[in-house]
């Protein structure tokens, strides 16, 4: 009986990101669906699994001995390993690393604990769940170089996922994290899918929802209304450029 795992496609699309042949290591894997999937396909020859917690490597070890054929081996195609962030691995020890459904603000703590180690694969694909501005704007200012911007589907949530390679420094350093095109930048625009105008409606709605309520409120300053402003009207000029 053939088993198919079926990938999201916040995962199905990161999967497609992996070129045939390369080997990934999945840091956070939880369940482990996603090199699972790259094993059973043939689409890596092997994967490194890795968890902060026993309890989801457990589930993991569980999910893929029920989902692969028994001719893959756990120490010879496939490895779990428990511990903190990329600490597991060895330099270049993978080709990609993917670390999806992580915060922007721990996945920037889990590159910074080695930038050696962290600049020493070949790709790292990050799907972050919240502070993807300020993610990017420390990529772009430790040595790492945005390949390419996609967006996905999961529930009711469209998904940014960033792939990244050591190169390239931007040295935006007067530059506040927090600003607007750190989190909506013109790569947006250049790598745009059929989600693109959807993710930015719907950012433009809450920046405008908060542009209202800020410009209602008694304690709030011009400044601050003025810097609403701005992220209403980048959203708008994105939008209008798509």
């Amino acid at each position: 009986m053939t088993i198919m795992i079926n990938l999201s496609e916040r995962l199905k699309t990161i999967y497609d990101l992996i070129d045939p042949g390369e080997t990934v290591a999945d840091v956070g894997t939880d369940a482990g669906l996603l090199p699972a999937a790259l094993l059973k396909d043939g689409r890596s020859p092997r994967v490194i699994m890795t968890d902060i917690s026993q309890g989801s490597l457990d589930k993991c070890r569980e999910y893929v001995a029920k989902n692969l054929p028994p001719t893959f081996q756990e120490g010879l195609h496939y490895q779990l390993r428990q511990g903190d962030g990329l600490t597991i691995l060895e330099p270049s020890e993978v080709d990609t690393v993917v670390m999806a459904g992580i915060g922007g603000m721990l996945s920037i703590d889990i590159l910074s604990q080695d930038p050696d180690l962290s600049h020493s694969f070949k790709r790292i694909i990050l799907q972050p769940r919240k502070h993807v501005g300020r993610l990017r704007y420390w990529l772009w200012n430790h040595d790492f170089h945005i390949l390419r911007e996609d967006l996905a589907r999961e529930g009711r949530f469209i998904w940014p996922i960033i792939t990244v390679e050591h190169g390239y420094r931007a040295c935006f350093v007067n530059q506040d994290p927090d600003d607007i095109e750190n989190e909506f930048p013109l790569t947006l625009l250049k790598y745009k899918n059929d989600l693109t105008g959807e993710y930015l409606e719907n950012a433009l709605r809450l920046e405008r929802e908060k542009l209202e309520s800020k410009s209602t409120g008694k304690l709030t300053t011009r400044t601050e209304i003025q810097t609403q402003e701005h992220r209403v009207r980048r959203l708008e000029y994105l939008i209008s450029r798509l």
